[in-house]
């Protein structure tokens, strides 16, 4: 079980914002195979504040996909507010404020990970969108700018000012924002933020791709949950295996190509719900070449579905690596 405000989830994973492939389809899937809480991708607070944007199908939430989270972007706590009030007036039943973002154009204009460094600011927007709100309000953070003294102090104060304000959440991606992806998660420096904090619901972030890993570092860490992000990427099998060994069950077997095939298409049908067929296929590469991770012959399959220029070449591409005259489908 996980506790975010008034949300309580079955299970202690969710499934994290991810800009430019948590749409619709990638949220959809997520819930259909066990994940209890889906985000969409991040949005700047300026164009989430902005009611032209929020009149867009394609950033409102569907009726059959709650609770589903919004997250923004933004250093102005007034914008900040505005957007986190439209968003929840849309439809968003939990609202995220993103202050980990290590994307350079981010850095640059003092978004995202950047406010690590000005801990007044964080908390000056944390309380102008608690303000205007009533869902949940939760923070991602990473665990400072950098390696220095004076990253960590800055990253600890706002943990601290944050749990002294009952945030409802906090989101912890246990490396410096310079960091980006590399080296290792400091995953002893969550389980330490939450003994200190234990009244705080803390979720934990960071290189988590397989079942039984992620619930090992969910135990040690006694943490409250964990964030999937690009685990989940064209694997949204990682929930249902999640599901199990959180259960005790042995994690289920990988899935046949036939069953990869039926998720591709599904998630493609929804693509082109979206978009229109041309730009559906060129958008769904990047999806692609997750799924492939899992076929057996990875490269010649990615090959051979990335060179599809139409949904008719997708179709036949799927068919041909993942259908009936394929030898290594169904094993």
């Amino acid at each position: 079980m996980l506790k975010i405000g008034n949300l309580i989830l079955s299970v202690p994973f969710i499934q994290a914002p991810l800009s430019g492939y948590s749409d619709y389809a990638m949220r959809r899937l997520g819930l259909d195979f066990g994940a209890p809480l889906t985000f969409s991708g991040v949005m700047l607070a300026k164009s989430a504040a902005h009611p032209k944007v929020l009149r867009n199908p394609a950033f409102r939430p569907h009726d059959d996909e709650h609770p589903v989270g919004a997250q923004i972007l933004g250093n102005d706590p007034a914008t900040m507010a505005r957007a986190a009030r439209a968003l929840q007036d849309a439809g968003y039943d939990i609202i995220d404020l993103n202050f980990a973002c290590p994307a350079p154009k981010v850095l640059r204009r003092r978004r995202g990970g950047y406010l690590l460094k000005e801990p007044e600011t964080v908390m000056q927007i944390y309380s102008r969108v608690r303000e205007v709100v009533t869902c949940p309000v939760t923070m991602k953070l990473r665990t400072g700018f950098d390696s220095s003294r004076e990253s960590y102090d800055n990253f600890y104060q706002i943990v601290f000012d944050a749990s002294q304000q009952n945030v409802d959440a906090l989101t912890i991606h246990a490396r410096t924002v310079v960091k980006k992806f590399a080296g290792a998660v400091d995953w002893d420096l969550l389980a330490e933020i939450k003994h200190r904090f234990e009244g705080t619901t803390l979720i934990g972030s960071g290189d988590l791709f397989e079942p039984q890993t992620i619930v090992q570092r969910l135990k040690a860490a006694k943490i409250d949950g964990v964030i999937i992000a690009r685990g989940a990427i064209g694997n949204p099998w990682i929930y249902k295996s999640l599901n199990a060994v959180l259960t005790g069950m042995p994690a289920p077997a990988p899935p046949t190509l036939a069953e990869q095939a039926e998720v591709i298409l599904k998630h493609f049908e929804m693509i082109c719900q979206i978009y229109d067929p041309i730009k559906a296929v060129r958008y769904f590469r990047k999806f692609l070449v997750h799924y492939c991770r899992l076929h057996p012959m990875r490269k010649q399959a990615q090959k051979a579905l990335l060179a599809a220029n139409d949904r008719t070449d997708l179709l036949i591409a799927v068919k041909r690596w993942y259908g009936n005259n394929h030898p290594l489908r169904g094993k």
